[in-house]
């Protein structure tokens, strides 16, 4: 199984940036989806998740209304859109699958891509 996470970058403050994971070597249809991220010092925080079959969409108060997930079946690809981005949203980002409905915390997610750093300037 692999996740690989891309599409990170360094932006202004308002900016938006499109994060794109490509999944392969897993039933991808069968899996639970999400977006953590890690700042130094931090517990890895989930901001966005997406049910198997599209659904039971989460989002953290952080970043409800601005970010938004979306998932491909027929591309493997689960992506995060990022509009307004604040300096707080400077993280490495995962990408991250689990067959755990609800899952949440970090131990929770089964298999994670390699983290894409997002940095964000006022």
């Amino acid at each position: 199984v692999q996740l690989q996470a891309s599409g990170g970058g360094s932006v202004q403050f308002g900016d938006s940036l499109t994060l794109s994971c490509a999944a392969s070597g897993m039933a991808f249809r069968s899996y639970n989806l999400g977006w953590l991220r890690r700042t130094p010092g931090k517990e890895h925080e989930l901001i966005a998740r997406i049910g198997w079959n599209g659904g039971h969409t989460y989002y953290a108060d952080s970043v409800k209304d601005r970010f938004t997930i979306a998932r491909d079946d027929d591309e493997n690809m689960v992506y995060l859109q990022m509009k307004g981005l604040k300096p707080e949203d400077t993280a490495v980002y995962y990408c991250a699958a689990s067959q755990l409905s609800g899952s949440f915390y970090a131990y929770e997610w089964d298999y994670w891509g390699q983290g894409t750093q997002v940095t964000v300037s006022s």
